[in-house]
């Protein structure tokens, strides 16, 4: 039997510190349908991680993270917000990892906003947020990883993510040969739901991520939904364009 680790046992192989990069979100076409930034600030232990996305049609998601790597990845806080026409429907979910609290706003199909606030049991695996720096950092020989993920249906419920490896890809940086680790990541929903939800067709879809390895991991790209029902989009690193002279 192949051995399961969690984030909350999973070594800090790679101490994470201020980065700031430029993502793209296209659809599996190809076709651009936002730009993205991402910065991240480390003090000390502490870091925290603040990504957003500008849609085409005027949507926005922004997603704040808060976590420590004393060691072991622990999820703090996570704080994300999307808002337009891309989206199902509005949301704006906050964990709190101390108080266990878990708040989700929403708009319902008539379009009233809807508050529901939960103290939760959150385990220490959580990885809302941080779900690429733990896979950044997934050993070699760990051929199956797992976390959980706190997700808002809007009911907020906990799920758990197995992510498991699928083989290696090349590809080109200006014309020069790289290679990145595929992995696939499941949601698991357990109890009764995950029965019913393969019979009803809302079982999740997974999600895929290339990780390129060595002394410095980094994420080359990703393929997976952003929202309950919502499309499979990728999100892949971006360079600046200059205009012509």
């Amino acid at each position: 039997m192949q051995p399961r680790l969690t984030a909350a046992q999973l070594p800090v192989g790679h101490t994470e510190g201020e980065v700031h990069g430029f993502l793209v979100l296209r659809s599996l076409e190809g076709e651009i349908i936002a730009a993205g930034d991402l910065t991240q600030i480390a003090r000390g232990n502490r870091v925290t991680i603040h990504s957003t996305f500008h849609f085409k049609d005027g949507s926005i998601q922004d997603e704040t993270t808060v976590f420590s790597q004393r060691g072991v990845f622990r999820l703090i806080n996570d704080h994300v917000v999307q808002k337009g026409p891309s989206f199902k429907r509005p949301m704006d979910v906050l964990i709190d990892c101390s108080s266990g609290q878990v708040a989700v706003r929403y708009s319902d199909d008539d379009g009233n906003e809807k508050v529901v606030s939960e103290r939760m049991k959150l385990p220490p695996d959580l990885a809302n947020g941080i779900v690429i720096t733990v896979m950044k950092n997934i050993r070699a020989d760990a051929p199956r990883t797992t976390a959980s993920m706190v997700v808002a249906t809007p009911k907020p419920r906990i799920v758990k993510l197995v992510i498991e490896r699928e083989g290696e890809e090349s590809f080109l940086i200006a014309g020069a040969g790289r290679k990145a680790t595929r992995y696939v990541v499941k949601v698991e929903l357990g109890g009764a739901a995950g029965l019913v939800a393969p019979l009803v067709g809302k079982e999740p879809p997974d999600t895929r991520v290339w990780i390129m390895g060595g002394e410095a991991p980094a994420l080359v790209k990703s393929e997976g939904v952003l929202f309950e029902g919502g499309p499979v989009w990728r999100i892949e690193l971006a360079s600046p364009t200059w205009p012509e002279k």
